[in-house]
């Protein structure tokens, strides 16, 4: 919280609207882990086997999110634009997608497998710290100047990052 506090205070300028969506994004996003480790735990009763794998959990993940693909497809008549489109006969663009396919079902099967491994709560905040390394990252390569707020956030969130997995190394020594 220090970290992302620390990190606003260095916004350029505030927007309702911004930060609404932002608050959105994270109440959608916690609702979506628990909910998906709410269904892996509850597949015990609902499966013959007494679990769902992780193929099964990616297969029903991403089958679940075909109607909602239909309806914004339909709801922004996108139909006749991809018909028409000359993407679809460049054999460059059928390999991206692909390539990005299969890095989808990557990100999906081994996030289906960490949530399986450990908690929502781990999963959340694993998801939230791998942005740290991606702020550097970005700062080296885009030769962005930071200021001591910045850094200071950035500071904070790989301090939480390494209290976190001391925290888990002794829970996990203890039990």
């Amino acid at each position: 919280i220090i970290s992302a506090i620390a990190g606003g205070v260095t916004d350029l300028s505030f927007h309702a609207v911004g930060y609404t969506w932002q608050i959105l994004n994270c109440f959608l996003t916690a609702s979506y882990s628990l909910t998906l480790r709410h269904v892996m735990d509850s597949a015990k009763e609902s499966t013959r086997s007494g679990n769902l794998n992780e193929l099964s959990m990616v297969l029903l993940n991403n089958v679940l999110s075909l109607p909602l693909g239909v309806i914004l497809v339909l709801g922004f008549n996108e139909v006749e634009y991809l018909l028409e489109t000359p993407l679809l006969r460049m054999p460059t663009f059928w390999l991206v997608i692909t390539a990005s396919g299969v890095l989808g079902l990557a990100i999906s099967f081994t996030s289906m497998w960490f949530l399986r491994q450990t908690s929502a709560t781990t999963y959340s905040l694993v998801g939230s710290l791998n942005k740290i390394p991606l702020s550097i990252a970005g700062i080296l390569l885009f030769k962005v100047r930071t200021s001591m707020e910045n850094s200071i956030s950035i500071m904070f969130g790989l301090l939480a990052g390494v209290f976190f997995a001391r925290a888990k190394l002794r829970e996990n020594s203890q039990s």
